[in-house]
């Protein structure tokens, strides 16, 4: 009985100590874990013969090999124990690295639509920019046509009331331009026929003084001859 009560002490012993081991260490080799459980279950059996080999010996064999069944069965519960954590741990860890994959997958994702989304963002601001842009430049080629079709509208109607002007003044003009042109006309012929006359005046032989009334008569010329 007492045989009995040691091991079930010394299983509730291993049992904090395994879930102690199995939380701090968190990342501990499983594969590691279930060949130290194989071989607490080869000692087990190798125990539990031992204990059948000596209770023959024994006068109350019967007893003897109840407690050493007893035995066995409370040191196998243990290691099923710690084999169903071991599990349990394993299916919690494929589990966590399903969904680490799960999130990273879903991460990338989000982060690709994040890129997408960022490069529409930039592309819609470029293409609004481009647009403000052509906008503008369309403005200001606009405003140079239409100034310089003013322009050249100013410079047409300069140009006509120049030309305007210009033929109001010859009809102003007019009037005393053909006075001024009959003036000279005039002034011309009167020079025309003063050297005229000047010239005449050249060419004609002097006459003969007038007598003195206070002086005798001269006798008479002789003719000359020819």
């Amino acid at each position: 009985m007492k045989n009995i009560v040691l091991a079930l002490l010394l299983g509730l012993a291993a049992a904090p100590l395994w879930a102690q081991s199995s939380a701090t260490a968190g990342g501990a080799d499983l594969d590691a874990e279930r060949a130290r459980l194989a071989g607490e279950r080869t000692a087990i059996s190798a125990r539990y013969d031992a204990d059948r080999a000596a209770c023959y010996k024994k006068f109350a064999v019967e007893g003897c090999l109840q407690e050493s069944r007893q035995r066995r069965r409370l040191a196998t519960d243990d290691v099923k124990r710690q084999e169903a954590e071991i599990n349990d741990l394993e299916r919690k860890r494929r589990g966590a690295a399903a969904l680490d994959k799960l999130d990273e997958k879903g991460s990338a994702a989000r982060a690709k639509e994040d890129d997408a989304k960022r490069e529409q963002s930039l592309k819609s601001q470029q293409d609004r920019e481009q647009r403000a842009a052509d906008h503008a430049a369309g403005r200001t080629q606009a405003a140079i046509e239409a100034a310089e079709k003013q322009r050249q509208f100013d410079d047409k109607q300069r140009a006509h009331a120049e030309e305007q002007a210009k033929a109001a003044r010859r009809r102003a003009e007019a009037p005393a331009a053909r006075q001024a042109y009959d003036d000279k006309m005039q002034k011309a012929e009167q020079h025309r026929a003063d050297n005229q006359k000047r010239n005449a005046d050249k060419t004609k032989p002097r006459s003969a003084p007038l007598p003195d009334p206070g002086t005798s008569a001269a006798p008479a010329a002789t003719p000359t001859r020819p």
